[in-house]
């Protein structure tokens, strides 16, 4: 067992260092080989059909998507992006933003909430009126082919007009689709109508296939998001002057530096700034890169990608990170990640760890907010758990009772769970961002900041120590006090935002059994119930999300932990994703998981299991622990639907590897195996 940990230790070991050689300087083989491909690629060969300094076509984007979707290898789907930002860039600059928003399959910045999310029946009436075909023949073709846009594009118009409609153009097209999302009033639903109609009626050749999809929320190419950025930032690196001499002077591998250097930059003001409308034309500017956390950077009202703490095994490893080191330890409160805005002129904003704006759940919050202030607060951002309180009893309430309450448009009158606010963290105050400076000092400026309002408005309980032996101690007050444990934090930490950073560990009341954390899992397909659960998806096939591949990853089957009432409500959730066949970038044994239904993914489940174990059948982190086989959940059982998290939040495999190599090396300790 030791030597099989110190080999698997080893391997990860060698592979992580590879991955962080690779990530930060960008020199890896096929970085360099991806360079020169990339460098050989000339922009203006992509502007055809337009000239430069026009609006650039629809079209061209559109058929980007359709050699998109013909491949599956992520490097070739990113060097295509990667080309035709180039082309943007190169003919109508103006256009780049457009091109982003369009292949990340948004309108807006997240936080802004603005969605398109058109309903198929909705769509198939459009789709009738502008083709001149019969809805039920449209409805006929849906069944069959299981994607929209495929239909979009086989039922081209078969009406005449009297004069052919403009060419769509990208600017064009994102204009509507924002049109489309914000129109309101007693006569949108037929303002909307018309706007999708006049697209319909505009498109060629494959535009209409992309125009649906896009409409319904779902690219259905595999473009991540991550992949979208890394194109960006490669294009507008590759069009500069900085490339150029790079390649004079150092070659391929000199601008593979340059290319990673950029996407770090980018990455970092993205968890900082998550809005296109204004990284964008930044990197547009003179200075590009270099100067892109300079005009990019976080400020209140938009809310930064929030700080993830690494599970852990038990408090082993705790005094293993932080034997020689002042830590402190947090409660750990079960009820939704609360970033609180208040910005310079009074606006109070609410956003999710997803970045969620969650203003309108919380009118109670916004309205007593001046009350927990102390004087001279201008501006300010905490992060802290809003959660469920009993304000008679003065105790904390499960986050099932939370997850009770409305979401929108709620009446402070009708709030029937109150919420309590623990914060923990300071990452703003009058004018001054936070986020670079440690531990010890946002904690100070939190705490002269804000003051606490009984059963309202709370500092999280927290100890500072060196004695890693008192948190054995302290973690069973947590638990005895309603929480799920603790976090574990070096006082000397920045905020890192985005980043599942070694300086907080989490360390739940579940690491003193079974599988130390719960994971947070895709749904990917399904299997008919029998008996009691007839009519119902009586199992279902899970994954977790490969960040490096863009892959779902298989990782158990699952059939408990479901009430009579989940297994209903997530069937008829689901069943409005469902599709044709398994989507290409999911990786699972064909041979031994036949479901009888696949899904577009769409949802979060968190789900506890006994134990990991490397498994022949299903593929979570392949590679990364047995050199051809991955590992898989034994025991798994339903928890709760996460609607805090989207599927590139679920976890990934990297944390499946960890979970599996903590565990194997808590049993080593303990003088078990894993020979299960």
């Amino acid at each position: 067992m030791a030597a099989a940990t110190k080999k698997t230790a080893g391997a990860k070991k060698k592979k992580g260092k590879a991955k962080e050689t690779a990530g930060k300087e960008g020199i890896g083989d096929k970085a360099v080989e991806a360079a020169g491909r990339l460098l050989k690629h000339d922009p203006d060969s992509g502007v055809d059909g337009w000239k430069k300094g026009e609006p650039v076509p629809y079209l061209f984007l559109a058929n980007v998507f359709e050699n998109i979707s013909e491949t599956t290898k992520r490097l070739e789907i990113a060097e295509m992006l990667t080309n035709a930002f180039r082309t943007v860039i190169v003919s109508n600059p103006d256009d780049l933003l457009a091109a982003v928003y369009l292949a990340s399959n948004t309108i807006a910045p997240q936080h802004e909430g603005i969605d398109l999310g058109i309903g198929d029946a909705t769509l198939v009436k459009i789709l009738a009126e502008a083709t001149g075909r019969k809805e039920s023949a449209i409805r006929a073709d849906y069944k069959e082919q299981g994607d929209l846009g495929i239909v979009a594009s086989m039922s081209r118009s078969t009406q005449k007009t009297m004069f052919a409609p403009p060419k769509l153009t990208m600017s064009g097209v994102l204009k509507e689709f924002r049109a489309i999302a914000t129109t309101e009033g007693t006569k949108s639903v037929d303002a909307k109508k018309a706007k999708i109609k006049k697209l319909l009626v505009a498109a060629r050749e494959c535009e209409a296939g992309y125009i649906v999809r896009s409409l319904q929320g779902k690219l259905r190419i595999g473009l991540a998001q991550q992949t979208v950025n890394q194109a960006l930032i490669h294009a507008v690196v590759l069009q500069s002057d900085a490339a150029a001499k790079a390649a004079k002077e150092g070659g391929n591998g000199a601008v593979a530096d340059l290319l990673g250097r950029g996407a770090d930059v980018l990455k970092q003001v993205f968890s900082e700034c998550p809005s296109y409308d204004e990284i964008v034309p930044a990197l547009l500017m003179e200075g590009g890169v270099d100067k892109l956390h300079s005009r990019c950077h976080f400020r209140p009202g938009v809310p930064v990608k929030p700080m993830l703490a690494k599970p852990t095994c038990g408090v082993s490893e705790v005094l293993q990170r932080f034997s020689d080191v002042e830590f402190t330890c947090e409660y750990k409160y079960d009820g939704e990640r609360a970033q609180i805005h208040l910005l310079e002129d009074g606006t109070v904003k609410i956003f999710s760890r997803n970045q969620e704006d969650n203003t309108p759940k919380f009118p109670d919050v916004i309205r007593a907010l001046p009350s927990y202030l102390k004087a001279g607060v201008k501006s300010v951002v905490i992060d802290g758990e809003a959660v469920a309180y009993d304000r008679e009893q003065h105790k904390i309430l499960p986050f099932q009772i939370l997850s009770t309450r409305g979401r929108k448009n709620i009446d402070e009158a009708d709030i029937k769970v109150n919420v309590c606010i623990y914060a923990f963290d300071c990452l703003y105050l009058n004018g001054e961002t936070l986020l670079q400076k440690s531990l010890t000092e946002r904690r100070e400026a939190m705490y002269s900041a804000f003051k606490e309002v009984p059963d309202e408005f709370y500092f999280c309980t927290a100890k500072i120590s060196r004695d890693v032996e008192e948190l054995q101690v302290f973690l069973e007050d947590s638990i005895a006090d309603n929480t799920e444990g603790l976090i574990v934090k070096t006082m000397d930490a920045t905020y890192e935002p985005s980043k599942r950073s070694l300086n907080w560990l989490k360390l739940k009341k579940d690491y003193l059994e079974g599988c130390g954390d719960s994971l947070d899992l895709v749904p990917i397909g399904a299997f008919h119930g029998r008996g009691k659960r007839t009519g119902v998806y009586g199992a279902y096939l899970l994954a977790c999300y490969d960040e490096e591949s863009e892959e779902l990853q298989s990782i158990c089957k699952i059939g408990t932990g479901f009430s009579d009432e989940q297994l209903v409500e997530l069937t008829e959730g689901l069943r409005p994703t469902v599709i044709e066949a398994p989507r290409s970038y999911f990786k699972y044994d064909a041979n031994a998981m036949k479901c009888d239904v696949w899904f577009d993914p769409s949802q979060v489940w968190e789900v506890k299991a006994a134990d990991l174990s490397i498994s022949p059948v299903h593929q979570a982190g392949h590679g990364l622990v047995d050199p051809v086989k991955g590992i898989a959940l034994r025991f798994p059982r339903f928890l709760r639907k996460r609607d805090d998290k989207n599927v590139e939040q679920a976890t990934n495999s990297e944390q499946v590897a960890d979970f599996y190599n903590a565990q194997a090396t808590k049993q080593e300790f303990a003088g078990g195996d894993d020979d299960y």
